[in-house]
């Protein structure tokens, strides 16, 4: 999809609900996104929503990997299109998906694992 809002995250809600098991629930961990908390956001009933603290960056390392992207592959661009843009990103994902290595290291926190 191309836009992030409410009506985007309730088909996003939707498509995850439906691969819940019978019977089973799913907690979603998610950021304070202003479509992943509003008020008008339809919940399945097989799902709970699991608020981050605000401005904790380090509890998500989907960030890190974001920021990962942005410094390496598509800072310091020009987009010529909106279809630019998307191919530009779809090349960062892709590439980064053949680096599992990386995304393990990005995402890891030594005070989670030193233990």
């Amino acid at each position: 999809m191309p836009w992030c809002n409410t009506d985007a995250m309730a088909q996003h809600l939707a498509a995850i609900s439906a691969k819940v098991a019978p019977g089973c629930h799913a907690a979603l961990l998610l950021d304070r996104a202003g479509w992943h908390m509003s008020a008008h956001l339809v919940v399945p009933e097989n799902i709970t929503i699991v608020p981050l603290p605000p401005k904790c960056p380090e509890l998500n390392p989907q960030e890190n990997v974001w920021q990962f992207m942005r410094d390496n592959w598509l800072s310091n661009r020009v987009f010529t299109s909106y279809d630019n843009l998307v191919d530009h990103c779809c090349a960062a994902w892709n590439r980064l998906v053949d680096q599992p290595w990386t995304i393990m290291s990005i995402g890891l926190r030594s005070w989670a694992h030193g233990f």
